[in-house]
């Protein structure tokens, strides 16, 4: 049979092949999920029009079975699917947490829980559950010192506050764990390992969602929101009619595509800091200019600079500065304009802040070191990937890990390579 020249046989061939490319490869087949299916169906949870499968370049999600409609319910979810501070304090952990002063945190509770059960393994009633969990995870805290030391500066220095962070929770809940002892014939220290611990607070912070509830007197004043429910693609809350979790569709899907949630208007820094991946094409990712960056390319004569960077601090100008797919932020340009203004126009800082022009050449001249600060970016991140590229020759163990730091530079130089051009045309009008 001879393949059509036509241009609607074109068009065909395409559309076969993109569908081929991001359609997913069904996993329900697999032991562990006829098993969870098994035990949701057993706990009310009624057959879904997703499936679990894998798909190229995300891994593990759900695809749509038939198209979903906005607003049609894809998941209602029992309470007794669901693992929550309930759940811990109805279980054999509660008398213990109820005893144990000063309380302990909903965080702390649920990764106990996790812990504990997880070494019931086939005791445990939640194993269908548990044993489709990441067995490793690829947030900050589980990396490589030295795969860390690769981020770029304000992400490697939250994501060691957040190694710091998990020490302290270890190390803060030992008296608590020495409690449980009654509970085990092991010895409760191998059982609850730094190890064991930081699986079970990646699971918690990775995938917990809000589910408002009365508040209890056993569980310190910590919030129970734990993470963010999805606000965009889907909407999510608890019926308390049904007594279900209901997750509805924002926008449709077709057939066999990969159904996603949103985590919240996040750039890819936060992403890899609080969930472990980064997303490809983020329209939030963006690229951070920090304090010693900023008054890189100023002259370092302006006797007045000390005053100006005192001024943007005072009126949070000095954080959160960046460079997006639409250029630098306002936020960034103004900050630049307000360091650029000469002696005699240092009285007009106000109206700087307020977005009004002052002259020509304070915009010409803030322009100018916005561009030298991406073009300073570009460069480093083109030095970084590069370094990458050869750790991964080298460091074969840590190949996945570094993969991840090089997604997010890749996306930083995209974002870089934008910024540059609508820089490059903002600069026209003063040539």
């Amino acid at each position: 049979m001879k393949m059509g020249r036509g241009r609607t046989s074109r068009i065909r061939r395409r559309k076969l092949f993109r569908s081929s490319v991001s359609r997913g490869v069904n996993e329900s087949y697999k032991p562990e999920f006829i098993e969870l299916k098994k035990w949701l169906k057993d706990r009310k949870f009624e057959d879904t029009n997703l499936i679990p499968a894998c798909f190229p370049g995300t891994g593990r999600g759900l695809m749509s079975k038939t198209s979903l409609q906005e607003g049609q319910v894809i998941i209602s979810l029992p309470e007794s699917c669901l693992l929550t501070t309930d759940t811990v304090i109805r279980s054999y952990l509660g008398a213990y947490i109820a005893k144990w002063r000063p309380p302990p945190s909903p965080l702390l509770a649920l990764c106990t829980f996790l812990v504990s059960e997880k070494h019931a393994g086939d005791q445990s009633v939640w194993k269908p559950y548990l044993q489709i969990l990441p067995k490793a995870y690829t947030c900050p805290v589980c990396l490589e010192p030295e795969v860390v030391k690769l981020f770029p500066q304000p992400l490697r220095a939250k994501a060691e506050e957040q190694r710091a962070r998990v020490r302290e929770f270890f190390s803060s809940s030992r008296g608590f764990f020495c409690s449980l002892q009654p509970l085990f014939s092991e010895a409760v220290g191998s059982i609850f390992s730094y190890r064991a611990l930081l699986w079970a607070w990646c699971t918690v912070n990775t995938r917990a969602v809000y589910v408002k509830h009365r508040r209890r007197r056993d569980f310190s004043a910590e919030p129970d929101t734990l993470n963010h429910s999805p606000r965009v693609q889907v909407e999510a809350a608890f019926n308390e009619e049904t007594r279900c979790y209901e997750i509805r569709t924002a926008s449709s899907c077709r057939k066999h595509e990969e159904v996603f949630i949103c985590y919240g208007p996040h750039d890819n820094q936060r992403l890899l800091l609080e969930y472990g991946f980064v997303s490809i094409h983020n329209p939030h990712a963006c690229v951070y200019v920090s304090e010693d960056i900023l008054v890189k390319y100023l002259p370092s004569t302006d006797k007045q600079m000390n005053k100006k960077i005192s001024i943007l601090k005072d009126h949070d100008f000095i954080e959160n500065l960046t460079f997006g797919w639409d250029g630098p932020s306002w936020r960034l340009l103004t900050a630049l304009k307000l360091l650029c203004l000469e002696a005699e126009e240092f009285t007009c800082w106000k109206k700087v802040l307020l977005g009004e022009i002052i002259s020509d050449t304070n915009e010409k001249t803030s322009l100018d070191i916005a561009q030298k600060i991406c073009h300073y970016f570009i460069e480093e991140t083109n030095a970084v990937l590069q370094k990458v590229s050869h750790m991964k020759d080298e460091e074969v163990a840590s190949i996945n890990q570094l993969t991840l730091v090089e997604t997010l530079w890749t996306e930083e130089l995209k974002i870089l390579q934008a910024s540059a051009l609508i820089l490059n045309s903002l600069q026209t009008p003063f040539r």
